[in-house]
């Protein structure tokens, strides 16, 4: 099975870069709605407040005005006109807003569940207003709940029996619980109920107009980012990667990488491999020519000669060499020198001891051709280089007649 082809760094980047558009983007589409649904209950609660004063100063203007017209006028008295008022508002308009009690004497007042327990939170827990967003059939409605302290003008009704007006006493016997109110007592509120359905339309256009300026300005960001991060970042390694990729496919040493733009952190990288390969060019070229040196020497020689690492392995060999083994030079070159000696242990026990303390050793052994042919050969084992801790030796073969 086909390895996978590995994606490219532009690739890569553009993948990175796309999914982090598209964070962004989901992560300020959450922002912006939330914001926006904040901005919708912050203006159902605006509603709420300045319906609610509107009521509540309607209510203390006719309370300031009426006389005794409510005797003769039932309709008149500032509850029933605030009662009225409240009904034209929520007919005409989309929130509803009216004035609830527990003690009621209007069934238009009569509190729901919801209402009935705010206003048992106001008598015990001594707040002024409540809103929240709550269900209604499903849908999200805004409660905004003001409570109504009893105040003078409220208990010349709702104060004892017997201060009340002959006509309310008329309507309403005495042990009727709306009766004997103390001032400062909460004695109602004024509830508005606004569906959020209709706010929430209305922001909308702006939540997608939010949206539209939002998801250009980050386009506009990633492209941006993406331009330059191609030209200073990815070129100049895409650059480094082709030039690096063509060396060591061809073995070019004369190769360069293209310096361009700031000599930032990447171009300081890019001129210290040019560097480096200029250096490299100049030694493998030198070591070129002492091997060349080398092998016109040992070519001339008229004893066999092998170079080969500690391990053994053969890396240099004259053709004096190549007809005593038997074998080409191509065939010869890698193969381990032990292999065509009888006695491998001493020669490898004489070469660790060379390496210590003398450079040159003259030994005899057993030689054995690659055809089997066994031979007494007089070899001379030389410490030929010691860089790096990697030794490299020389043994010059001389058979012995």
């Amino acid at each position: 099975m086909a390895s996978k082809r590995p994606l490219r760094l532009s690739v890569k980047f553009n993948l990175i870069l796309s999914c982090a558009l598209i964070l962004l983007f989901l992560g300020t589409a959450f922002l912006t709605y939330r914001d926006q649904k904040e901005v919708a209950q912050k203006i159902a609660l605006d509603q709420g407040r300045s319906a609610t004063r509107e009521l509540v100063a309607t209510f203390n203007h006719m309370s300031d005005i009426v006389r005794d017209e409510p005797e003769t006028n039932y309709a008149l008295v500032p509850q029933v006109v605030a009662t009225q008022i409240a009904k034209k508002i929520s007919a005409k308009d989309h929130y509803s807003i009216r004035q609830v009690s527990l003690n009621f004497r209007n069934p238009d007042n009569r509190p729901d569940s919801y209402e009935a327990e705010q206003l048992k939170v106001f008598s015990a827990e001594n707040k002024s207003e409540i809103y929240r967003i709550t269900q209604n059939q499903g849908k999200e409605v805004f409660r905004y709940m003001k409570a109504l302290a009893a105040d003078e003008s409220c208990l010349k009704c709702h104060g004892t029996f017997e201060s009340a007006p002959e006509f309310i006493q008329q309507r309403f016997p005495r042990e009727h619980p709306s009766y004997n109110y103390q001032p400062g007592e909460i004695i109602g509120a004024v509830s508005v109920v606004r569906p959020m359905a209709g706010l929430y339309r209305d922001v909308a256009s702006n939540l997608k107009q939010t949206f539209y300026y939002r998801a250009w300005t980050l386009v506009l960001v990633v492209v941006v980012t993406w331009v330059f991060v191609r030209k200073l970042i990815i070129m100049p390694v895409q650059s480094a990667s082709d030039t690096i990729h063509h060396i060591t496919t061809t073995g070019d040493l004369h190769e360069r990488i293209p310096v361009k733009g700031p000599q930032d952190e990447i171009g300081q990288l890019l001129i210290d491999f040019n560097t480096m390969m200029g250096e490299l060019d100049r030694t493998t070229l030198q070591r070129r020519e002492s091997e060349d040196r080398y092998r016109n020497l040992i070519e001339a020689a008229e004893s066999a000669i092998v170079t080969f690492l500690e391990n053994g392995k053969i890396i240099i060999s004259n053709q004096q060499a190549e007809q005593l083994i038997g074998l080409s030079r191509s065939d010869l070159l890698g193969e381990s020198v032990f292999e065509y000696f009888e006695d491998n242990d001493r020669l490898k026990a004489t070469l660790a001891a060379l390496s210590q303390t003398d450079k040159k050793h003259t030994s005899r052994y057993m030689f054995r051709a690659a055809s089997g042919d066994i031979r007494d050969m007089e070899i001379t084992l030389v410490l030929a280089s010691a860089v790096d801790n990697a030794p490299m030796f020389t043994a010059i073969l001389r058979s012995q007649k």
